[in-house]
This record gives C-alpha cells, structure tokens and sequence, in this order.
C-alpha cells in the first residue's frame, strides 16, 4: 500500500469512527445524563467541532485519494463540502429555531424539527459514504 493510500485509510477510518462514536455514544449519552437545557448547550458547543473534524477528515482524504481514485476522492470531496455547508449555514438556522421554539414558538419548533431532520439525513449519508470509501480499501 502507497502512503497515499495509508494517508486515505487513516482519514476515512478516523472520520467515519468520530462519526459513528458521536451518533451512537457522545450524543445519546449527553441527553441521558444532562437535562435539557445544560444537554442541549454541551451539544450545540459540540456540533461546530465536529462538523469541522468531518471536513477535516474528509478533506485530507480526498486530497491523498485523488492520485489514486477520482470517484473515491470525489465523494470524499462532497462530503467534507457538506460538514462545511452543515456547519456555516445550516446549524445557525437550526440553533436560531431552536431558541425561538424554546420561547413557545410553534412555527419555529416545526422549523427546527424538519431541519433538525434534514441534518441527521445529511449526517447519515455522510456515514454511508464514509463507510462506501473504507470498504473500498478493506474489500
């Protein structure tokens, strides 16, 4: 295996593991310790760090995949453009919601539910992706 490739391995493995211990581990865990308030506040400083460890990793995997696979650093490409774009523009739309829906805001509480949805689809695809690349190099 080139270091190119061990480059990618490393990226991909160490985004699509923080991806997989924050959804299953960090985030459930958070919300069943804390109440909601002080849950929801460890959270939101939470989300901008690891949207940038996501475009992080996504990043630098793409970059050392594309000598070696277009398609693969492609898709490592959009995902890290997604982390980005979820983290600049759509998580200060679903943080302002959800401070207007904590004020008794019904149509900002529906605001936040659908993005809040649209998010966590994002995140899966990002997951799905990340996962499609990695098999690559263990298959």
């Amino acid at each position: 295996m080139t270091a190119l490739a061990l480059i990618a391995l490393l990226a991909i493995a160490l985004l699509f593991g923080g991806m997989v211990f924050f959804a299953a581990l960090v985030a459930p865990l958070v919300f069943r310790v804390l109440p909601g308030e002080p849950g929801s506040r460890l959270i939101r400083a939470i989300f901008p760090r690891y949207y940038l460890w996501v475009a992080a990793c996504a990043g630098a995997a793409a970059v050392a995949l594309f000598p070696l696979s277009k398609p693969d650093a492609g898709v490592m490409a959009v995902v890290a453009g997604l982390a980005i774009w979820l983290r600049q523009a759509l998580l200060p739309r679903i943080n302002l919601l959800s401070d207007r829906a904590g004020g008794g805001d019904a149509e900002a509480r529906r605001g936040f539910a659908r993005l809040h949805r649209l998010s966590a689809a994002a995140n899966l695809l990002q997951m799905i992706a990340a996962a499609a690349v990695l098999a690559g190099f263990v298959l």
